[in-house]
């Protein structure tokens, strides 16, 4: 086959995520393209046997390049009747379904809805069942090792992923190399009984008859170079850590505690050696205060949090924007509002990104658009930032922190430099001839102001929120001043996109002149999706072009002329745009006033793009109309 989607799905304690993850690593050392979802409740612990406590992990990898974990599974593997239930209806007819029967008792089986036995009542006609006791059969295999039943029934996950490599003819070795160094140390009894699960399950499906063949999915062709599988929240880390190596500053992290976002603060924590610090505060607020305090101390100053922890910083980002200091802020967007849908994804933060400080307090803002690209726009989160003096907001979510592909590792030496241009000496001269130090003298092509590392010889200076004047930065109240300054920060944003790239297009009908009049825009982790509906819909026949945002405050500059050379925009979102037809949506009828039309879904999970193009066909036909698709809206200004 070309390509598969396999979803492993169990309680939230069943280890899904963490075989999902091996299946993953894999298959992209085999050289398949791979994107994956993982998809978990809130709950360390959530309820067992429950619809909500169930955990599942996607992962879609084929031999070409993909852009989406995939829409429906062609192989789901359940550990119980809540993972069967909550999983059953997305698994594609025909579909080969591994059940671990262990579980379907009349009590679990009640819990979930069930009446009867679905593996005995008919409701899996429609499928390729493959009912068999993982649990006692991975108890079995450790039996020799005396663990206790509960530790020895715990193995079940490896028996699960050691059955769906055989049936994908994967070899064990890297998962065995992993188990035995993350847990061969602690608990070499552990490690063994992994290993000893891991190697029966593949057993079982190449001695059995179950089976009538596996998957083979060959490696993908991908530009050369050296490859390794990425999440989003890794690669975050990563394209900080190079922004610190590129520019020469010492890389400082303040973070409270915060899914998903603690990812980043996890990863950075371990690189001391390459001279980060971390600091995990006592709330987000204090997080925000230390790094800007970095900041003025001459470090590349980082926070990391999400939506509800980015609401209590903006005082503090407000701040940043009054000193006109870099200070990039990591918001991995979260379902809202309030504590929402913690583990689930969504794009609701833009306005508040853009609007949220009080007064006039415009910040750039950056936005990934896959699990890999988020290594690029934290590294040039970090560039504008250091650049132009100011605050930066880098919108990843949810979806890319936690999504996987494979990543072509960069060579550090390629990145461009980042220049901080500290001032070391005094530049104004008075009318008396003095020579002074004015802290707030700008930067002819980029308007940013001096920035200085405290105690630097003759360079005293006086910051703080209270509006300075311009060049000499004294404390002023004059209005005509207030409004200097207001306008010179405006300005100093808006010269951002001077240094932008153009906004390029997919159309591959324009090579021949055939191009599309309709454009698809999207921003963030809407790529993928986008992308692949993209490709369903012009294999109808119809012409549709497609363009990604990475720059969202400013637009690039070619924006306005791009949006007007086509007949039809539509912006899908994973938001409602507070009834105005998504926010990014608004944003560019208000700066362009251009008729764009927003397809917004807030579902908590990315758009399928089997639905997307079901829906761009009906729009680009004008067939549509405002209940499409439950839980979908369409908004036409």
């Amino acid at each position: 086959m070309d390509r598969v989607v396999v979803r492993f799905a169990g309680d939230s304690g069943d280890g899904m995520q963490l075989i999902g993850d091996r299946f993953t690593a894999d298959a992209a050392t085999f050289g398949n393209d791979v994107s994956t979802l993982p998809n978990f409740p809130a709950e360390i612990r959530a309820p067992a046997g429950t619809l909500a406590g169930v955990s599942s992990f996607q992962i879609h990898l084929a031999d070409y390049d993909i852009l989406t974990p995939g829409d429906a599974p062609d192989v789901l593997v359940a550990m119980n009747p809540a993972a069967l239930r909550a999983n059953l209806e997305d698994l594609r007819p025909g579909g080969d379904l591994i059940v671990d029967t262990a579980e379907f008792k009349p009590r679990p089986l009640a819990k979930v809805g069930y009446e009867s036995n679905p593996l005995d009542d008919g409701t899996l006609s429609g499928f390729t069942v493959h009912s068999l006791d993982m649990t006692k059969l991975a108890t079995a295999s450790v039996e020799h090792l005396g663990l206790g039943r509960k530790d020895a029934a715990r193995v079940k996950n490896m028996f699960a992923l050691g059955l769906v490599s055989w049936l994908f003819q994967r070899p064990l070795d890297g998962t065995i190399s992993f188990i035995e160094s993350r847990f061969g140390r602690k608990d070499p009894t552990i490690a063994a009984a992994n290993v000893a699960a891991l190697k029966a399950g593949w057993n079982y499906g190449d001695t059995t008859e179950a089976f009538r063949s596996g998957y083979i999915v060959q490696p993908a062709t991908l530009p050369p170079g050296r490859y390794r599988n990425i999440s989003g929240g890794l690669a975050l880390s990563y394209g900080l850590m190079a922004a610190s190596a590129r520019s020469g500053l010492q890389l400082f992290v303040g973070a409270y505690p915060i899914t998903p976002a603690s990812n980043l603060l996890h990863e950075l924590s371990k690189h001391k050696h390459a001279g980060v610090v971390t600091f995990q505060a006592e709330d987000e607020i204090a997080a925000a205060g230390a790094a800007l305090g970095a900041a003025f101390g001459g470090k590349l100053a980082v926070t990391t949090t999400s939506g509800p922890g980015f609401s209590l910083k903006q005082e503090v980002i407000g701040l940043a924007v009054s000193l006109e200091l870099p200070l990039v802020i990591v918001d991995v967007q979260r379902g809202g509002p309030s504590t929402g849908l913690p583990t689930k994804t969504e794009q609701a933060d833009l306005l508040m990104a853009m609007f949220a400080r009080n007064g006039e307090a415009p910040i750039p803002i950056v936005a990934p658009q896959s699990p890999g690209d988020c290594f690029d726009a934290a590294f040039e989160a970090a560039r504008i930032a250091v650049a132009s003096r100011t605050p930066v907001v880098l919108l990843a979510d949810g979806y890319l922190a936690n999504g996987a592909e494979p990543w072509k590792i960069p060579d550090l030496d390629d990145l461009p430099v980042i220049e901080p241009a500290f001032a070391t000496e005094t530049n104004h001269v008075t009318e008396d001839g003095e020579e002074v130090f004015w802290p707030y003298l700008r930067d002819d092509l980029t308007l940013a102001r001096p920035w200085v590392v405290p105690g630097t010889p003759g360079l005293e200076h006086r910051i703080g929120g209270i509006e300075k004047s311009d060049g000499p930065g004294h404390i002023s109240y004059a209005p005509a001043n207030h409004q200097q300054m207001v306008s010179l920060r405006q300005q100093k944003v808006d010269r951002v996109a001077d240094r932008l790239p153009q906004v390029q297009v997919e159309d591959p009908g324009a090579r021949d002149g055939s191009g599309a009049s309709v454009l698809v825009l999207g921003w963030g982790s809407t790529y993928g999706p986008i992308g692949a509906a993209c490709r369903r819909v012009r294999r109808t026949g119809r012409r549709v072009a497609h363009a990604q945002l990475r720059y969202l405050n400013p637009f690039p500059q070619n924006l306005g002329a791009l949006l007007r050379s086509y007949d039809k925009v539509i912006v899908p979102e994973m938001n409602l745009g507070y009834g105005y037809g998504g926010q990014l949506a608004m944003l560019l009828r208000a700066k362009y006033l251009v008729d764009v039309e927003g397809l917004q879904q807030v579902r908590g999970m990315p758009f399928r793009p089997a639905e997307l193009a079901e829906l761009l066909t009906r729009s680009i036909d004008g067939t549509h109309t405002d209940d499409e698709m439950a839980g979908s809206t369409w908004h036409q200004s």
